[in-house]
């Protein structure tokens, strides 16, 4: 049971060759960006001159960083 537990929390992290620790970390740096990007679009939804390409430009990043995670070969 406690193995069963132990692989709940390291599976996913190992499918991209972090750690636990190494993926609780870079999703919480993830999730920072995309909470950039959400108040740079609600900015701009208001003032449209402002953060023009803000938004698009971190995801855009983010898309880079990750869309190739967890593909060996």
């Amino acid at each position: 049971m406690a193995t069963r537990l132990a692989r709940m929390f390291t599976d996913h992290p190992a499918s991209v060759d972090e750690t636990y620790f190494g993926h609780m970390a870079f999703a919480a740096w993830f999730s920072s960006r995309l909470f950039l990007a959400a108040g740079a679009a609600l900015v701009h939804a208001f003032l449209p001159f402002l953060f023009e390409t803000t938004a698009s430009r971190i995801i855009r990043e983010l898309y880079e960083r990750t869309h190739n995670r967890g593909h060996r070969g």
